[in-house]
């Protein structure tokens, strides 16, 4: 069985970083494409990020030069390095692959 479990969300103000962690387990995580989605309220879950197995990069526009992907295949884990954070970058942010979604985890950015 395939799971993904999220870490990391918290309160930060304005113009602070995060970093959320996503471990994976049930799946040869070495070959997939993982990524990261949010939903903030009201509003339909959108792509974030993602970072294939070869270690390629994409990237919203809205989060472009802010935010960084990465994974670290020996621990099962990718990661979202979040910087300068912006009200608007408030959600609730999910892990995902082909084979299955988090629960998610939330950030809020608030002074």
């Amino acid at each position: 069985q395939v799971q993904l479990v999220e870490s990391g969300g918290g309160l930060v103000q304005p113009g602070g970083s995060l970093r959320l962690s996503c471990a994976a387990s049930g799946i040869i995580f070495t070959i997939y494409t993982l990524g990261w989605y949010r939903q903030a309220p009201g509003k339909q879950r959108e792509l974030v990020a993602t970072v294939t197995s070869d270690g390629s990069t994409n990237y919203a526009d809205s989060v472009k030069g802010r935010f960084t992907i990465s994974r670290d295949n020996a621990k099962n884990t990718v990661y979202l390095q979040m910087n300068s954070l912006k009200s608007d970058d408030t959600a609730v942010y999910y892990c995902w692959t082909r084979l299955a979604w988090g629960k998610g985890t939330l950030v809020t950015v608030s002074s």
